[in-house]
């Protein structure tokens, strides 16, 4: 990393703690457009070395709990790096260097996993039945099919998938990490239309690098 990126970074870091609350709006709205940010998080994320990580970790948290929504996409672009270096530093059992990722891949699954009122959420999700038209295709075109689907929606039938209750957790296990890291995932794609290219980019490289795993 740079000195340069170094610099911007930590101007980030202290220029948020001295923000007064009722600035918290405008420096949010403000912030996506400042792309060298973004390029040095990445840069810090990409060094498990780095002395910055942990303070940019923590900093990455305060925006996701602040209940501003632009903050929180802010944190979000993120995930998929995050989640990718959280995977390789624990490949490469160097446990220590990945303890600030992993506390705050933890923080945002458990903030996500309950509602404002702190209950619990069950997400359901009906998957669109291929008898009726959509932007992707026509009945018609799927020839017996759409006729199996059509007989099936004329008795009411549908296909409803539900996510959750999801328990609080304390670290990641091998045990957890699947189940965790999917659920985060599920909230990076509810967003994914606010998501920045260089996040999608960074989302479909960590999908080819782990398919080569």
């Amino acid at each position: 990393m740079f000195t340069s990126e170094k610099g911007v970074v930590e101007e980030w870091l202290s220029e948020f703690k001295t923000l007064p609350e009722t600035s918290l709006p405008n420096y949010a709205t403000n912030l996506k457009d400042k792309s060298s940010l973004v390029s040095s998080l990445y840069k810090v994320i990409q060094e498990p070395q780095s002395e910055l990580l942990e303070p940019v970790c923590h900093q990455l948290f305060e925006f996701y709990r602040s209940g501003e929504e632009q903050l929180l996409q802010f944190t979000l672009q993120f995930l998929p790096e995050l989640i990718w270096c959280y995977l390789a530093v624990s490949a490469s059992r160097n446990v220590h260097s990945s303890g600030c990722i992993e506390a705050l891949l933890l923080g945002v699954y458990n903030l996500e996993i309950v509602d404002k009122q702190g209950h619990t959420k069950v997400l359901s999700f009906t998957i669109p039945s291929l008898s009726k038209p959509s932007v992707y295709h026509e009945p018609s075109s799927i020839g017996s099919m759409a006729l199996t689907e059509s007989a099936l929606s004329q008795h009411g039938l549908s296909k409803v998938v539900y996510s959750g209750p999801h328990p609080q957790r304390e670290m990641l296990t091998a045990q957890n990490r699947f189940e965790v890291l999917t659920f985060l995932l599920l909230c990076y794609n509810a967003a994914l239309t606010y998501m920045p290219s260089v996040s999608l980019q960074s989302l479909c490289q960590i999908c080819s690098r782990l398919l080569m795993q």
